[in-house]
Parts: C-alpha cells; structure tokens; sequence
C-alpha cells in the first residue's frame, strides 16, 4: 500500500465500518513498524490489510473488503499475507478485536486459528451508541506456522479458496 492507494483503501473502510478511519489515519500507517498491504483486481483496490508489530506481537488493526468483491477469498488471502508476512518478522502472537455483531469477519478470524481472550466494552462507536468488540489471539511459530488440524496454511488455503 502506497500513498496513491489511500483514496481507494478509504473508500473501501467508508463502505465497511459504521465508523470509519480517516485518510489522515492511514496516511499515518505507512511506516516501517507497520504492514499495509492492498488487494487489486484489474486497475483497483478491493481490499486491504494493516498490521503492526513490537517485541515480538503483532496486532491486526485494519481489514476490509470492497462489498463487491467479498465472499470471493479476498479477506482469506489478506489474513493469509499479514500472518505470513508477521511470522517472517518473528511474531509470536497476534491479536485483533472485531466488532461483537461481525460474525462474518469472527468466522474467517476463527478459520485461521484465533480464539477469543476477552471483549472491550463499548470499544467501538456505532451510530449514536457504542458496540463491544471482542479481542481475539493467535499464536504463530515462525516459517512453520500452520492452521489449525496442523495442515500447512499454503496449502490449506488454496484448497479453501
């Protein structure tokens, strides 16, 4: 992800989140400590992915896929990459929290081994209110971090998609 996608990335957060992130924010996301990925089909984004890493945990802090674009794999292989390209920076841990009423999003989480540690009440603003978020963790071991059922995630990804 590049400066020139941030219009496309925030269109895509406009059209996902009840809440979403200003452009200022994901200007600020691209940095070393964080990785911005984006998903392209043709001359656009679909969707993205930002992540960023200290001592050895990362945090999955943005994902999004263009309503068009979703139910085709898309959101599979943007957690695939942030998990990889985490593992590769010696990540141990990742955590995430995704809004309690996104099961959609709970499921994929849940396919690619998180399980839920807590929920953060009121975490994230939803119209006039606030909704809870739950917070979710997965362990990774390096180069040789597998989903859950022990199967390569190369593999059992590309048999999922």
């Amino acid at each position: 992800m590049g400066v020139s996608d941030v219009a496309d990335v925030a269109r895509i957060e406009r059209l996902s989140s009840p809440a979403p992130w200003e452009d200022d924010l994901f200007r600020g996301c691209l940095r070393p400590d964080y990785l911005c990925r984006v998903m392209e089909q043709g001359a656009g984004v679909v969707g993205f992915a930002i992540a960023n890493h200290a001592a050895g945990e990362g945090h999955l802090l943005n994902l999004a896929v263009h309503p068009d674009w979703r139910g085709r794999g898309c959101g599979r292989r943007l957690l695939w990459t942030v998990l990889r390209l985490l593992a590769r920076r010696r990540v141990t841990s990742v955590f995430l929290e995704v809004r309690r009423s996104n099961e959609r999003a709970i499921a994929l989480y849940e396919r690619f081994g998180f399980a839920v540690i807590g929920m953060r009440q009121d975490y994230y603003a939803r119209g006039n209110g606030r909704e809870d978020a739950l917070t979710m963790r997965r362990e990774i071991d390096g180069a040789e971090w597998t989903a859950s059922g022990g199967a390569p995630v190369d593999s059992w990804l590309e048999q999922e998609m």
